[in-house]
């Protein structure tokens, strides 16, 4: 994970200041959420926060299940919430999802 352009390296350290203990697995794809294209016009801390927020949403609860049993996407983000700050919390994250969970 050296190199790159500028964006790239802000990135990477942004990522290390957030989540200290995250795996690498997840890093590498929290990483490649943020750098994509609909978030290039957003500063590196908030599109990383936008990355690792959705990448545990969909990848570390149940909330897809939740919304394939019918639940809205409200409903689904509320009941996962504790989940993820357990998550981000585990990777030494000092921010939490709100219960009124944005993107």
């Amino acid at each position: 994970m050296s190199g790159g352009t500028k964006r790239q390296k802000d990135m990477r350290k942004a990522l290390r200041t957030l989540l200290p203990r995250v795996p690498m697995r997840d890093a590498e794809a929290i990483l490649a959420l943020a750098l994509a294209g609909h978030l290039r016009h957003l500063p590196p801390s908030i599109a990383l926060w936008q990355a690792t927020t959705s990448h545990v949403r969909h990848e570390m609860t149940d909330y897809d299940t939740l919304l394939e049993d019918g639940y809205d996407r409200d409903a689904a983000r509320y009941f996962v919430v504790g989940d993820m700050n357990a998550v981000l919390k585990d990777w030494g994250c000092n921010k939490e999802v709100s219960d009124d969970a944005g993107p």
